[in-house]
């Protein structure tokens, strides 16, 4: 039987937005987000993250350093008495300068690669699972692998380039508002 899931957007949706953030101290989970996840567990949401981390490419950091992130996202949510389900991050930014990793590709979002490996690796339903991210990239991303979308509008979209396939399904301040929207979402369904 296919899982239904919640594809979570790392820095800004997660966790708190600290830029080419990879020191596992500083990373903390966004304002309610324990609250949020343990309401979404409830009504059977797996839960995924799906993270641009361009700063490979970019040289700041290496790709090993994600395996401290994830492993101290798994701690974080341990703790609030959630698991991790899924991690996967796109190292790769076009105008990049660390070789193999300067490319374009297909997990980098807005493209839906992350979203479409998960549910193959993991059986999930895209249709009956979210995307759930800060910019508009996390929901293009979304709405490509065909999930519906949500929107946390906390200041960190900056650009606004509405268009087709831009438009979430729906829109919150933080991540509990939009659980509270999803689990009203799901029990109209």
């Amino acid at each position: 039987m296919a899982i239904k899931a919640i594809f979570l957007d790392k820095d800004g949706t997660l966790v708190e937005n600290v830029p080419y953030n990879v020191e596992p101290r500083q990373i903390m989970l966004a304002n309610g987000a324990g609250p949020a996840l343990r309401l979404l567990s409830r009504l059977d949401y797996r839960f995924y993250v799906v993270s641009n981390q361009d700063g490979i490419a970019h040289g700041r950091f290496e790709e090993v350093a994600m395996e401290r992130v994830r492993d101290r996202l798994t701690d974080l949510l341990f703790r609030e008495n959630l698991s991790l389900d899924g991690f996967y991050f796109c190292p790769h930014h076009p105008d990049g300068k660390v070789p193999g990793y300067a490319v374009l590709c297909s997990c980098r979002k807005p493209m839906p690669g992350m979203l479409l490996k998960a549910a193959q690796e993991h059986d999930i339903d895209l249709a009956s699972s979210w995307m759930v991210g800060d910019i508009l990239h996390d929901i293009e991303a979304g709405n490509r692998a065909g999930c519906r979308t949500l929107l946390i509008d906390n200041g960190n979209e900056t650009e606004w380039r509405l268009g087709p396939g831009r438009i979430p399904t729906r829109m919150a301040p933080d991540l509990y508002t939009a659980a509270v929207l999803i689990a009203s979402h799901s029990e109209t369904r």
